[in-house]
């Protein structure tokens, strides 16, 4: 049968179509140990994130570098849990696990939104970094309060209508009979497999998104970096050199892990499309990385590690004044 009249015949794109995502159903008995696994790991993900944010809001004054740390742990908190709820569910569910069409559509938006936004917020961090480094005198004058708010909420904008513009576009797309997503959930290369069509013209939007969330901040990064590199060379004490280096390692590790994941998945033909692989490495950026996320920076940061220092002592010292309360209560 031609594409075409696969089309005809076959295409239910609308409102009330449903999709069925298969996720992990082939592991069968090791189900339930999966959930277990994928739990801890939200868990663990939720608390990091949370930690951080916490820390970070409970300081009067924070510098730049903080205010984005806070606002990455709010996208990776926001992240997970567009995925990792209904992934877990549909873990212990013993039926077909269904998803609806304006489901599916609004999971790939927000989950697409937010992973750009992360892109547009990294780059901005580089910004960040190249101005503490090349122009520390005017540091404090460029990145003030309000220049770091109309950052975030370019880069919170820019996630939002690239996704948008993707998500119609990919959704809009004629889908055959066969409506069995071979992924944990609606990812756009999965999406586009499911599309009963040949034609290459349907991939340009991916195309069109990833130039925009992924290869203009990778430009603005390497920019940044290459600038910070040649600063750094003039350094000719090298304690300052090492001061200069630490400042920047963590956000260069983050930058590694996220556009090497998203490059790897995105940045692709249709044709080269392998379930079993994609679902894999899904699992490690919608699980993984983000877990990853406070821990590197809570290690490589004097100043996060202050912060959420200072917020345990706090919540520390109030618990034990609320002990020392009710024991002298009952006195």
């Amino acid at each position: 049968m031609s594409v075409v009249n696969c089309m005809e015949s076959n295409n239910q794109t609308s409102s009330s179509m449903e999709f069925l995502l298969l996720g992990f159903s082939d592991l069968f008995r090791l189900r339930v140990f999966f959930f277990f696994i994928l739990l801890g790991l939200h868990l663990a993900t939720l608390a990091g994130n949370l930690l951080i944010l916490l820390a970070v809001s409970a300081e009067p004054s924070r510098p730049p570098m903080l205010f984005f740390l806070c606002q990455l742990s709010a996208i990776e908190l926001c992240y997970t849990l567009i995925i990792a709820p209904k992934a877990l569910a549909d873990l212990l569910s013993k039926g077909e696990s269904t998803i609806s069409f304006v489901g599916c559509a609004t999971q790939m938006h927000f989950f697409v939104a937010l992973g750009g936004a992360e892109c547009f917020l990294l780059a901005a961090m580089s910004y960040d970094r190249y101005v503490a480094i090349c122009q520390p005198l005017r540091y404090t004058a460029v990145m003030n309060q309000a220049f770091c708010l109309q950052l975030l909420v370019i880069c919170c904008l820019g996630g939002f209508v690239v996704s948008l513009g993707l998500t119609v576009a990919i959704f809009h797309l004629p889908f055959c009979s066969s409506h069995h997503i071979d992924h944990f959930f609606c990812d756009v290369p999965a999406l586009l497999h499911l599309a009963c069509t040949k034609s290459y013209i349907n991939e340009l939007p991916l195309l069109v998104a990833c130039t925009l969330i992924l290869l203009l901040p990778f430009l603005l990064i390497l920019i940044s970096y290459t600038c910070i590199g040649l600063a750094v060379m003039r350094i000719h004490d090298s304690s300052g050199r090492g001061k200069a280096f630490s400042t920047c390692i963590s956000h260069l590790v983050v930058t590694v892990l996220h556009y090497g994941c998203a490059t790897f998945i995105y940045v692709r033909p249709k044709s080269s499309y392998s379930p079993h692989r994609d679902k894999m490495i899904a699992l490690i950026y919608t699980n993984i990385t983000p877990l990853l996320y406070p821990l590197i920076y809570s290690v490589r940061n004097k100043e996060i590690k202050g912060a959420v220092r200072k917020l345990l002592q706090k919540r520390l010292a109030h618990l034990n004044w609320s002990i020392f309360k009710s024991r002298h209560a009952h006195f």
